[in-house]
């Protein structure tokens, strides 16, 4: 009930379809899919040096489905980025530990999303399936 309410009063406020809703939330479904396919190509490909790839090539390919998409790359990327600091704090203290790493994965991150072209993280070697 409360989420309907919601839903409403926001599109009344900001004057906002249902049409354009439902778009932005498919897109969001679709970018999702598209985060969790590049993190499950990743995962099998274990290729050395390829985590920047597949960080943009799945901001890319989320984006690409629209707005929607855009944002769930944003926060599914943000999420796991801050989640590994936390991890990495209690595994490291505050050492710093991963710093620079999780500073270039959000480059990466930040590189696809704006449709630039993911293969220039791409390392020499990787098989073509990815």
């Amino acid at each position: 009930m409360k989420l309907s309410i919601g839903i409403i009063f926001c599109c009344l406020v900001l004057g906002v379809s249902s049409q354009r809703w439902l778009s932005f939330l498919r897109e969001a479904g679709h970018g999702t899919r598209d985060m969790i396919r590049a993190y499950s190509d990743m995962r099998k490909a274990n290729y050395k040096n390829s985590d920047k790839y597949f960080h943009a090539r799945g901001n890319y390919d989320a984006a690409q489905r629209g707005p929607g998409g855009a944002w769930a790359a944003r926060v599914i990327s943000d999420a796991r980025e801050n989640s590994q600091r936390v991890t990495d704090l209690f595994k490291y203290g505050d050492s710093g530990h991963g710093v620079e790493d999780s500073k270039a994965d959000q480059a990466a991150n930040k590189w696809g999303r704006s449709g630039k072209d993911p293969n220039h993280f791409r390392p020499a070697g990787l098989p073509d399936k990815y």
